[in-house]
């Protein structure tokens, strides 16, 4: 057995959509409906550099799944990583996600040292976007 994808409910299909590949950069992998049995519309997103993968699920009123929507229930945070990349860079990514329809969480370069930020997505999940330490940092701190 091996995890393949992480599986997100949302409100609104197509905003979620937008978001996750604008904003994030994942692409549409698969698509499936089914609603014939009770479920409801999903669609799969691959990030092209880890290959690791989210599933937007999309429940109709009267679906098996369908129930109240709370922000982040079962679901804590999604972590993206930006790599070796700059204060700059993160900021960068940072205020991008803000223009695609992130929310702020009050954590982001300024208050974290310029090493994180997070965000939430259009139905309130967590995002959190870091970075590694580039050569400069590195040998400027010693290590």
């Amino acid at each position: 057995m091996r995890f393949e994808t992480v599986g997100l409910r949302v409100t609104k299909l197509e905003r979620s959509l937008t978001f996750y590949t604008k904003a994030l950069g994942l692409k549409v992998v698969r698509r499936g409906d089914t609603r014939g049995w009770g479920g409801g519309i999903w669609v799969r997103l691959q990030d092209p550099r880890s290959r690791c993968m989210v599933e937007l699920n999309w429940y109709p009123k009267g679906s098996r799944f369908d129930g109240a929507y709370r922000a982040g229930d079962a679901a804590d945070h999604l972590d993206f990583t930006l790599g070796v990349a700059t204060q700059k860079e993160l900021e960068r990514a940072y205020r991008r996600l803000l223009r695609h329809g992130a929310r702020p969480t009050g954590l982001d370069p300024s208050t974290t040292a310029g090493w994180m930020a997070s965000v939430t997505d259009p139905d309130g999940i967590w995002i959190t976007v870091g970075r590694r330490p580039t050569a400069a940092e590195r040998r400027a701190s010693g290590s």
